[in-house]
């Protein structure tokens, strides 16, 4: 009789995060289906194509990279396998060129101390926000969700003057007036904050799309357990959502990283990313044209390394986001 009544007893409840664990695995069903479509033959061919397609001209850059100059200027890469002819002297130029303020190795330094900020300040906010829109109840939510997701219609041209004279200015945040030094080396606080503000509309939508995919079970589970909002987002949802997060981290990396726009307007003198440099070593009117061939390669190292690294949860927030359900 003690069996029976102990077999039908009720289990003790885990904890909020155990069942977000388990219950999470709801979230990969969606991507099973998908990730079962994209494995099909057709799909397999057409990713072949692709892969070929896109594969060719960046073999044909990087061939050209290494050869001499008068090669690259008056025959194709294509014919190098006909005559070949191996230098280095294209990356050398490209290493120690640069201007009367810095050079191209200073540069890619300076690349990397605006993107990598600019890159985690508007995913820090927009996962935030995110969670915010999706997951709490207050007045306005929709307005003002609507209103964030219009502004992604907005050309960031149209916000280049006014942020350009506000930072001309300086910020007056709460009384306390902050100057942002244009133009001087090492000022990339102007630039972090455009490439912030640039982003955080794309970004709060596409974490909100995936975080409002999150079961309501698992968050009404956490608050009977009596989780607060911040252990909710820190414990549960922000583990949940870690593939969106990094397959948006990707894109925004790469989006700073090549940017040209922002950084003629934001990002003079010494904190000139790798970009410009490289629109400047061509020559005033495009005579070394071939030291791009060299100069691209160089600026590919970081993201290729950023998105092999991720890759693994860039795929997966791709497949978990393509699908609802």
């Amino acid at each position: 009789m003690s069996d029976t009544v102990k077999s039908n007893a009720v289990p003790t409840s885990t904890p909020a995060s155990t069942r977000a664990i388990t219950t999470g695995g709801r979230l990969n069903a969606s991507a099973g289906r998908t990730r079962k479509k994209l494995s099909r033959p057709w799909a397999s061919v057409a990713s072949i194509i692709i892969a070929f397609l896109w594969t060719i001209p960046t073999l044909g850059l990087f061939i050209s990279s290494f050869r001499p100059r008068d090669d690259i200027q008056s025959s194709g890469w294509w014919e190098f396998f006909l005559n070949p002819q191996v230098t280095g002297e294209n990356y050398v130029d490209v290493l120690q060129s640069g201007t009367t303020q810095l050079t191209m190795i200073e540069s890619f330094v300076n690349s990397i101390a605006i993107t990598i900020p600019a890159t985690i300040v508007p995913l820090m906010v927009a996962s935030m926000a995110a969670y915010a829109f999706a997951w709490i109840d207050f007045k306005g939510r929709n307005f003002l969700f609507i209103f964030i997701f219009a502004l992604q219609i907005v050309p960031i041209q149209m916000a280049l003057v006014p942020l350009l004279s506000t930072f001309s200015r300086g910020l007056n945040l709460f009384g306390l007036q902050i100057t942002l030094p244009l133009g001087a080396s090492g000022g990339y606080a102007q630039v972090w904050l455009a490439h912030s503000m640039f982003a955080l509309p794309l970004a709060i939508y596409l974490l909100h799309n995936f975080m409002s995919e999150i079961p309501g079970e698992i968050i009404e589970a956490a608050r009977v357990d009596g989780a607060s909002r911040g252990q909710i987002f820190f414990r549960i949802v922000l583990p949940l959502t870690m593939p969106a997060i990094a397959s948006v981290a990707i894109f925004q990396f790469l989006w700073v990283w090549n940017d040209l726009l922002v950084a003629l307007v934001f990002a003079d003198g010494g904190a000139a990313p790798i970009t410009k440099l490289l629109a400047e070593i061509t020559g005033t009117r495009g005579n070394d044209w071939y030291l791009l061939t060299a100069g691209a390669f160089v600026s590919i190292i970081v993201p290729l390394i950023v998105f092999f690294a991720l890759q693994r949860y860039f795929v997966r927030g791709l497949l978990a986001g393509s699908t609802k359900g």
